[in-house]
């Protein structure tokens, strides 16, 4: 008795969700899928380090060991 509720309730429920997806299929829903992603990502400005070196973390290649390299 409960199969002649469940197999038509999952079939139409079934078509509910492919419906809902053919409509968002034609409403352009899918054009851009990680354009808003990024758009909320807000993009700051970097870090003015003009002028300020490092030494131990970016080493300058030129006036160390030039037979040694990277």
């Amino acid at each position: 008795m409960s199969l002649l509720i469940l197999i038509p309730l999952s079939i139409g429920l079934g078509l509910i969700g492919l419906g809902a997806f053919f409509w968002a299929l034609r409403h352009n829903q899918f054009d851009d899928p990680e354009g808003a992603a990024w758009r909320i990502i807000p993009t700051q400005n970097p870090p003015d380090t003009e002028g300020q070196t490092d030494e131990h973390l970016a080493p300058d290649t030129q006036d160390r060991n030039p037979g040694r390299g990277l």
